[in-house]
């Protein structure tokens, strides 16, 4: 029986290939050649990863990149994406004996959206890499290429994307090259591919800006309709800023304002030329400003490389700066220590105690010179630290805490480090007494680094871009101001000896010493705990417990509990448990949030934020702090908490920004360095249209309401507290 469909269908066979093909479209990605990737598309942005070659031969170098085409008025990022953005991140994972090498950036162009400027791309851009093929892929095979990538686009807003990306490409005799499509999106790359200069190049720097001028041949009026810097590094300069050109026959002068991260330190970037045709080339140099010597062939040469400062002005502000740091609050953790030296020199010979004082100041000066070589080297190897470095590390803090209740708990009496201070007189002579002075010298120093004097930052600030042995006279003289006063003390006897004579006084003065050490101890498990967390906390006053366990038993095999080798043999075994602990601590997570929360009325430092207040014509208060800086502490409780200058703050507009250097923070290093400094407090005043004014390390309320005051409601000249 014949049933007849209500619908008949009628198929052609042949044409079931096309069908499928348009399903599968349909359904999966698509692909714009054989040497193209999946897409990932957005509103914004249709993203690939495509090959210059359709077909690779094994042990072959080709080219492969992330290629983005964007919609109109939208735009991507160059490695510097300048005051908004970021660059994109592409991460392979690839078959055994592949290797895929770094972006070769294209140069970029610069977008000015209101305040802020970035520097990237339009259109369509693609970011070369170059793929190194197997040896051992055989001919006939496919070599696979996998990828995540994020990236982030801008036009008003800023939207982040990503993506996965599978590239197959067939492994054959002989390469073949892809399809034009493909090939011309390379060449958009390529016409941006940056050329070496063939000019010579020279710099230099004033308080504000940078001066750069290009001399050769080929440059004229005709040639150079526009020229413009992008520095590799962020902060180098001023993104926004006009950048002021004049051209003379085969001469360029470019003068460019300093950013929130400049360093006077070789920075490499682009120059882009727009010739009268309106041809753009990029072309890389260094700009390396005239203070900085470059690899100087001779110490002589580097000698009369001009530093920031003169070399006696470095010396006499490093010495007033060490000498003004005996009265720092930074040096309290040392004051026991020196009280009880001090006492020691009651009653001692005089010869005894001229050579205490001056091991004590061999101990300050060997500090000073051992801190100098790290500091340079750690430097050389193009890594940014500060002074006070050594704050940073959750593992040294927690030792200093250690070492602080070790001392506490000697000046107690729980166990003894050579013999009483009770005939130091007689004692001061040996051997033993000598290393002891030697030694305070080198904790007054370590423990007193946290935070900066008076005309210490400036010094140490133009010391660190100075020739390796200026630094050194530098960091010597500041050892010898802060030893000043003790020399002076061993020098002159007599004034040690009006003091009582021994006696049981020194043994009480002794103990209430400890008690500071014990204060000092406690502070710096505040301290880590903002480093390292509670984890972290957790294992520092695990090692308090080991510390005093082990002083305990020491003193137990010193008092002879009496002649057996128990009690040094287990704290022996405390010792290397407390070693343990320094192992778990250096992998100890850090803290979420360094430094606590924001107190209120204030806002993170953010180089990005303060050039958008700053572009918006807001009076800008920057503190530069860290938990382990005690005068930082002092001056936030004492005068920009106090009720007068919060007052003062919400009268004059200005907005309170804080910086937290607890941990290292490279954003924070680049600000302190584009003032040359090196250390903290760190206090600057931004007012509108004025250049920043910065204040002494130690505050008082009069003197920061005085500089809102001057700075917001005059046009008065800059105030220059150094």
């Amino acid at each position: 029986m014949h049933r007849s469909f209500p619908l008949a269908v009628r198929i052609d066979w042949r044409d079931l290939g096309a069908v499928l093909a348009l399903a599968l479209a349909l359904l999966t990605p698509a692909f714009a050649a054989a040497e193209e990737s999946n897409l990932v598309r957005s509103p914004r942005a249709t993203v690939s990863l495509v090959s210059e070659h359709a077909a690779v031969s094994p042990g072959q170098t080709v080219r492969i990149g992330l290629r983005q085409r964007l919609a109109p008025h939208w735009h991507t990022y160059w490695k510097n994406p300048g005051d908004a953005g970021s660059p994109p991140n592409i991460a392979f994972q690839l078959p055994p004996g592949a290797s895929v090498g770094e972006i070769a950036w294209p140069g970029p162009d610069r977008f000015i959206i209101g305040p802020v400027a970035s520097y990237g791309y339009e259109n369509e851009i693609v970011f070369p890499m170059s793929l190194t093929v197997p040896q051992d892929a055989k001919p006939g095979s496919r070599l696979l290429l996998e990828a995540n990538a994020d990236w982030v686009v801008c036009e008003k807003e800023c939207i982040p994307e990503e993506g996965k990306f599978s590239l197959s490409l067939p492994v054959e005799a002989s390469a073949r090259l892809g399809s034009d499509a493909v090939r011309a999106a390379f060449a958009i790359a390529d016409a941006r591919r940056p050329q070496a200069a063939p000019w010579k190049v020279a710099s230099s720097a004033d308080a504000s800006a940078l001066h750069m001028r290009v001399e050769g041949a080929g440059i004229s009026a005709q040639s150079v309709r526009s020229a413009l810097y992008f520095p590799e590094r962020w902060g180098v300069v001023d993104h926004v800023a006009e950048q002021s050109l004049k051209v003379e026959e085969g001469v360029l002068t470019l003068t460019l304002r300093k950013g929130q991260g400049y360093t006077p330190a070789p920075s490499a970037g682009l120059l882009a030329v727009t010739d009268g045709g309106g041809q753009q080339r990029w072309f890389a140099l260094d700009l390396v400003p005239a203070s900085v010597p470059a690899a100087a062939d001779s110490t002589a040469a580097a000698a009369e490389t001009p530093a920031s400062l003169p070399l006696w002005q470095m010396a006499a502000f490093a010495f007033l700066g060490g000498l003004i740091l005996n009265l720092m609050p930074c040096v309290f953790p040392v004051l026991a220590i020196k009280a009880t030296a001090v006492a020691g020199m009651s009653g001692g010979d005089r010869r005894a105690v001229r050579i205490s004082s001056v091991f004590y100041t061999l101990g300050v000066l060997a500090a000073f010179l051992a801190l100098a070589l790290v500091l340079l080297a750690v430097r050389a190897g193009g890594s940014a630290v500060g002074w006070g470095f050594q704050f940073q590390s959750p593992l040294f803090v927690a030792a200093m805490c250690w070492l602080m209740l070790a001392i506490g708990l000697n000046l107690s009496g729980v166990f003894e480090v050579g013999s009483s201070l009770t005939g130091a007189g007689q004692e001061l002579a040996e051997r033993q007494g000598h290393a002891g002075s030697f030694f305070t010298g080198l904790l007054a120093v370590v423990v007193a680094t946290p935070c900066t004097a008076p005309f210490m930052g400036a010094a140490i600030g133009s010391a660190l871009v100075a020739p390796g042995f200026v630094s050194i006279v530098v960091f010597a003289m500041m050892g010898l101001g802060l030893a000043l006063p003790f020399l002076l003390l061993g020098m002159f006897p007599a004034v040690a000896q009006r003091l009582p004579r021994p006696g049981p006084w020194m043994i009480r003065l002794r103990q209430a010493m400890a008690f500071p050490m014990y204060a000092t101890a406690a502070w710096l498990l505040w301290v880590l705990a903002q480093q390292a967390g509670e984890a972290g906390l957790r294992l520092a006053l695990a090692g308090t417990v080991l510390v005093g366990l082990a002083a305990w038993l020491v003193g137990l095999h010193q008092q002879g509990a009496g002649r057996s080798w128990w009690p040094r043999g287990a704290a022996l075994i405390v010792l290397a448990g407390l070693a343990g602990l320094m192992l778990n601590l250096h992998g100890a997570a850090p803290a979420a949030a360094p430094g606590g929360a924001q107190a209120k009325n204030t806002e993170p430092y953010s180089a990005e934020r303060l050039a958008s207040l700053r572009a918006e014509g807001k009076p800008v208060f920057v503190n530069m702090s860290a938990a382990w800086c005690i005068t930082c502490l002092v001056n936030e409780r004492t005068t920009l908490s106090t009720a007068a200058v919060q007052q003062a703050m919400r009268e004059h507009g200005v907005v309170y920004m804080k910086g937290d250097w607890t941990n290292r923070d490279p954003a924070i290093t680049a600000f302190l360095r584009s003032f040359q400094r090196d250390g903290l407090p760190f206090y600057v005043f931004y007012a509108p249209g004025k250049e920043p004014t910065v204040l002494p390390p130690v505050l008082t309320q009069e003197l920061v309401t005085e500089t809102f005051e001057e700075q917001s409601g005059s046009n008065a000249a800059v105030i220059a507290r150094q």
